[in-house]
């Protein structure tokens, strides 16, 4: 028999069969209740339920809260993982390994011998894992081993605490993190960051410390924050937020433990100093002409876990000269047996437009790693800043330094890059100074090559070619969010350049103008216009209201929720990774397309920084803004902008109009073809 339930005094029949006929005789309120009451039923079967009773109002939820509840106590908890014994199989799927091999790989980092005895012993008393354990070399990220990796990809092992075994002796558990979620099954840099923002917001602050605790153990073993915790990503970093991401956790740490709460920070900012001094701060990702730090990770061949045919395109001309064909051009360049030149630059950028976080966009193809952005000197400033400012205002002005390592020359010149005497790390202690004075170089520096003063918009600079490069994109706001930009030239960029990046749906990355026209020969990238990712809006909500601009933080918040919301609602309560941000669709036509669309009849966890995204802009907004994204209320109609009546029947109407008319067609559909009535429905809603 199956699953039955009763809705308004009403028993419906088993869930797969004549699902129709019920919802379409009880239920008169569109997709938004039919949708909820398919996740309802599929939560309940999932739990085994013969019957449930369901009561009218968890079907005519507020659409906001019930989204913000599912974040915080469904989402998140689906998208939580552990690298130990428990949590091994789940962690180690990796949907991007191409190799064929899924029996699951632990790489455990030099000078951690203890936790390669446990991941031997998890081996041991698992068997049916098929566990493989190898240690890394005391350089994991010589880019000769990391390419030599590509056929033997796995998980990098994490932080751990030791705990009682129950037996009276000691064990080793897994500090457990949160994934974006989809093909993203492993800790990543910056989405972290935005993911953390969402977790303090929910009160789990635990789960944000342990993050922090899992990027200070990869400046140690891995030497920077990795990308990913996957082998291929050794050689790369992302965008660098951990000072901040420590320091917001910190503030919300339990006040009682004062003691303990500094010695977290001490090891998080010790850390910091490290990845500052010895990753963004050194060649080659810095460049001492200009003391501009760029995206430049080292790497060798074509990155492996991009999807089979990503490269065929560049890889077609090169085969074709040597009489081969793709994947025997990919093998031989990939062992080094050919050179191509040509084809090591256009690597060496695209490794660093995938370090950069914004893979893949017009902005930065084939320059890449040349250029110093706007958005990493805004984040190394925010570094300075929040070194020297926890060192003054918590550390008493003196930080020691326990782990040895080079610091990086100051002032900045090529001469000084050139001295080969450089200071220790241990020397002697750091003091908030210095790191003031390294601040005060950048802000100078961001001003004489990033601002431009006749455009009112911050620009990347190309250090190869000595020139700005205007494209305009949407990061000039994180200066805000880093306090770099003076007053007037915030006044400049909310008067004259927000406008161009504003949509009905929130901020787009960068403007139409920008990116050019496109074609089947020049085709859509997922980092440009029109389309709007999480952290662009919260840099861009933070850093305004830091400046007094919190009307306008607000307005684009409710943007972007309203999108949010209104897919939610309209299609089966998807939380996708971006949007369409000019068409409110989740539907991308760019690369990858979407991730967090693909699940069967009940989200069950949405997509880690859209998740953050929606809880802390819900934070931006008043009680009446908020009750107005939940009646889906178009921006447009609520601040008063443009034709106000046209606009809303062309977005809400319209939208409701046809996911209605998809999900009523799918499910005549399944009456005919022997479907699943709950199946079809879920396809059309989640689908769209």
């Amino acid at each position: 028999m199956g699953l039955r339930a009763s809705i308004f005094g009403y028993a419906l029949p088993p869930f797969d069969h004549d699902l129709m006929n019920v919802l379409t005789r009880h239920v008169h309120q569109g997709t938004y209740m039919l949708s909820n009451l398919l996740q309802e039923l599929a939560l309940a079967r999932d739990h085994n339920r013969k019957r449930i009773v369901l009561d009218e109002a968890r079907l005519t939820e507020n659409p906001v809260d019930r989204l913000s509840r599912m974040i915080k106590f469904s989402f998140w908890h689906s998208l939580t993982r552990r690298i130990d014994g428990d949590g091994l199989e789940i962690i180690c799927a990796d949907p991007k390994n191409r190799t064929g091999r899924i029996n699951p790989r632990i790489y455990v980092p030099y000078g951690e011998p203890a936790m390669a005895d446990y991941y031997r012993k998890v081996a041991r008393d698992k068997p049916h894992l098929n566990l493989d354990v190898q240690v890394l070399p005391p350089k994991p990220d010589d880019p000769k081993f990391v390419k030599s990796l590509n056929e033997k990809p796995g998980i990098l092992a994490l932080a751990m605490d030791e705990i009682d075994d129950g037996k009276g002796g000691r064990t080793l558990k897994g500090i457990p993190f949160i994934v974006p979620g989809a093909r993203f099954n492993e800790l990543y840099n910056w989405d972290s960051y935005f993911i953390s923002l969402g977790l303090l917001v929910d009160g789990q602050v635990a789960m944000a410390k342990g993050m922090v605790d899992h990027f200070i153990f990869e400046i140690r073993h891995y030497n920077k924050i990795l990308n990913g915790s996957r082998s291929y990503y050794l050689c790369r970093t992302q965008p660098p937020f951990l000072t901040d991401m420590a320091l917001q956790i910190f503030n919300q740490l339990d006040r009682t433990h004062e003691n303990e709460n500094r010695a977290w920070l001490k090891r998080a900012i010790q850390a910091a100093i490290k990845e500052y001094h010895t990753v963004w701060m050194s060649e080659p990702r810095l460049d001492p002409k200009t003391g501009l730090s760029r995206f430049r990770p080292e790497g060798l061949g074509i990155p492996p876990e991009t999807e089979a045919t990503h490269f065929t395109h560049i890889l077609e001309p090169f085969a074709e000269k040597h009489g081969l064909s793709v994947l025997e051009f990919s093998e031989k360049y990939s062992d080094g047996v050919l050179h191509e030149p040509k084809l090591d630059e256009y690597f060496l950028h695209d490794r660093a437009v995938r370090e950069s976080g914004h893979d893949t966009t017009y902005r930065f193809e084939k320059r890449c790693a040349n250029l110093g952005t706007v958005d990493l000197q805004a984040l190394l400033y925010k570094y300075e800043i929040d070194i020297g400012t926890a060192i003054h205002e918590v550390f008493d002005d003196e930080l020691e330094v326990e782990e040895d390592f080079l610091l990086a020359p100051f002032p900045i010149s090529p001469e000084t890059y050139r001295d080969p005497n450089r200071r220790h790390s241990t020397a002697k202690a750091q003091s908030s100074e210095e790191w003031f004075q390294r601040a005060e170089f950048r802000k100078q520096i961001i001003d004489k090559y990033l601002w431009n003063e006749s455009k009112n918009l911050y620009f990347d600079y190309d250090t190869s070619t000595g020139k700005q490069i205007l494209y305009e994109s949407v990061t000039a706001f994180w200066m805000l969010w880093a306090g770099a930009a003076s007053e007037d030239q915030c006044w400049k960029l909310v008067a004259h350049s927000l406008k161009k990046f504003e949509v009905l749906g929130g901020l787009v990355s960068g403007t139409e103008e920008s990116r050019g026209k496109i074609s089947l020969d020049r085709p859509n990238r997922q980092w440009d216009f029109p389309y709007a990712w999480p952290p662009h809006q919260i840099m861009a909500w933070v850093g305004l209201e830091r400046y007094g601009y919190l009307e306008d933080a607000q307005r684009l918040a409710f943007r972007f929720l309203y999108m949010m919301t209104t897919a939610f609602v309209d299609f089966n309560g998807v939380v996708p990774e971006k949007f369409d941000a000019v068409r409110l669709s989740h539907l991308v036509d760019a690369e990858y397309g979407n991730q967090g669309i693909d699940f069967k009849m009940v989200p069950r966890e949405g997509f880690g920084w859209m998740n953050a995204a929606y809880q802390v802009g819900l934070s931006f907004l008043t009680t009446h803004m908020r009750r107005a994204v939940a009646a889906c209320t178009s921006p447009e109609v609520f601040f008063g902008i443009g034709n106000a009546a046209d606009v809303a029947g062309q977005t809400r109407d319209g939208a409701t109009a046809d996911a209605l008319g998809l999900a009523m067609e799918a499910l005549s559909m399944s009456s005919s073809t022997g479907t699943s009535g709950a199946d079809a429905l879920a396809a059309s809603t989640s689908a769209g």
